[in-house]
């Protein structure tokens, strides 16, 4: 399954913190099969009923069915910026 790195977890806490829906909220990732061809984000105030949860020290991310097949073995980082911008990356589970 998606693990997380102290990094995202806190990037994704950031994020969702700007939701109406901090306690169901999550950010969901979606659209591909293929980590190469990336993947579409977006915040949501709740899963759909197919999608994996990953919950990490309360960062929720919400994977579909294609991406949580893809992400099994992956580690999800985050990098913020000097202007508060965030970007995610994908590693191998060691």
């Amino acid at each position: 399954m998606l693990t997380l790195t102290e990094n995202a977890q806190t990037a994704v806490k950031s994020i969702v913190s700007n939701s109406p829906e901090t306690e169901t909220a999550g950010l969901r990732i979606h659209g591909s099969q293929d980590p190469a061809s990336g993947f579409a984000l977006s915040v949501v105030t709740a899963p759909e009923a197919t999608d994996t949860i990953v919950d990490e020290s309360g960062a929720r991310v919400f994977l579909d069915v294609g991406a949580a097949a893809a992400l099994d073995d992956q580690v999800l980082d985050a990098q913020v910026d000097t202007e508060g911008g965030v970007r995610f990356g994908l590693t191998s589970q060691v």
